[in-house]
């Protein structure tokens, strides 16, 4: 088929306009884009298969945020102590030495023992919380910042009632870690702990806070006068001394202990009792701690008839706090306590478990009366024990 010159023409121009009318139309679109949505949106309904997949906004890892904003003020801390070689007893056998003579092994009499923890920077002039166990006796101090810079740290003050020491390096303008309030923790709150685990620096592990109030006999040390925060972030060895952090990235504790072959229980000192505590190591280094000088279990049914079928005691009441033991020269001794006595009230307040005794003397101030009511062999009596100072 032959096409005419004519016709060529004619084609030509259709071309030209049809391409002159999307080049006007498409920058109309541009001008217009809501045309576009008003077309997808009529396409998908039409055949709903082509719909466009909608975004979905993806929420903030929380836990990042916390971790770049106090990452940078958690610490590694190195500590190493001299002590005294053991001999073993059999080297100083006559029998032994004269039998090995000059075969005898040569032992050291001093050998250095080191220790890595963990610690958190409360001041840009370099005062860093930490357990008192991480550097318990120690020799040296160094502390190692997440940006690599390394200093040597000074003791100020460790508190081993509490485990909270307080460690200075010289340096300024350093990274802080804000400090919250541990009063109003609720359980099932996020909890994020950071630390050195086994030297692995800057380690962050998250759980919920799992209970509050766990006192030192609950969790095997008896010895510390701290109501203990329970959380099921993991916390092992080399995480003492680290925070524990809410999801605000504000410091509620500090971690300290862990029990052994025991999976999802780790425990943290209420950051309000260490922020007390620390303040009194930075500007006395020292705590005196409020001491009435007994010790107490909590009197139960059970130990009732089993201290009458011992004849050890002769106890009438079935609940309250029993004094099982009353230290030599101690303000209870002078006050007139004795084995025996069971604790019902103080200052007014009902008492049934040791750890309600303690707290309230240990928020009596030092050389204050305490009015404690207790009962011994069924007689009712009153007593005004004045709070003497632990004597370390």
């Amino acid at each position: 088929m032959t096409t005419s010159p004519l016709n060529k023409l004619i084609g030509y121009g259709a071309l030209l306009l049809t391409g002159a009318g999307m080049g006007i139309g498409g920058t109309y679109i541009l001008k217009h884009p809501e045309i576009i949505n008003q077309t997808a949106v009529a396409q998908a309904q039409n055949n709903p298969s082509t719909a466009p997949i909608p975004s979905i906004a993806v929420p903030t890892n929380y836990v990042t945020q916390v971790v770049k904003q106090v990452g940078p003020a958690v610490v590694q801390i190195n500590s190493s102590r001299t002590v005294s070689a053991k001999q073993p007893e059999m080297f100083n056998d006559p029998f032994f030495r004269r039998f090995f003579g000059s075969q005898m092994p040569a032992t050291p009499d001093k050998e250095v023992q080191r220790g890595t923890g963990s610690g958190f920077i409360i001041s840009t002039d370099g005062k860093i919380l930490t357990n008192a166990h991480v550097i318990d006796g120690a020799d040296e101090v160094s502390v190692i910042l997440k940006d690599g810079r390394t200093f040597k740290g000074r003791v100020l003050g460790t508190d081993p009632l509490t485990d909270v020491a307080v460690v200075k390096i010289e340096a300024e303008n350093l990274p802080i870690a804000k400090l919250g309030n541990s009063d109003g923790l609720e359980v099932g709150e996020w909890a994020i702990a950071i630390g050195n685990p086994l030297g692995l620096d800057n380690t962050v592990t998250t759980g919920i806070i799992s209970a509050t109030g766990r006192s030192g006999a609950q969790i095997g040390v008896a010895d510390k006068r701290v109501d203990f925060i329970q959380t099921d972030a993991a916390i092992n060895p080399g995480n003492s001394g680290g925070p524990l952090l809410n999801a605000r990235g504000e410091v509620v504790g500090i971690n300290t202990a862990i029990i052994r072959n025991a999976q999802g229980l780790g425990f943290a000192i209420p950051i309000t009792k260490a922020q007390v505590i620390a303040d009194q190591l930075i500007t006395n280094g020292k705590v005196d701690h409020p001491y009435l000088g007994v010790q107490m279990v909590q009197l139960t049914p059970e130990i009732k008839d089993q201290l009458q079928a011992s004849q050890e005691y002769a106890v009438s009441k079935n609940e309250g706090v029993l004094i099982v033991r009353v230290m030599p020269n101690s303000p209870a001794a002078n006050g007139g306590l004795k084995p025996g006595d069971v604790i019902t009230r103080i200052d007014g307040e009902t008492v049934i478990q040791p750890s309600s005794v303690q707290d309230i003397v240990e928020k009596t101030p030092i050389g204050k009366n305490l009015s404690l009511q207790l009962d011994r062999q069924g007689r009712t009596l009153n007593l005004e024990i004045p709070v003497g100072i632990l004597e370390k």
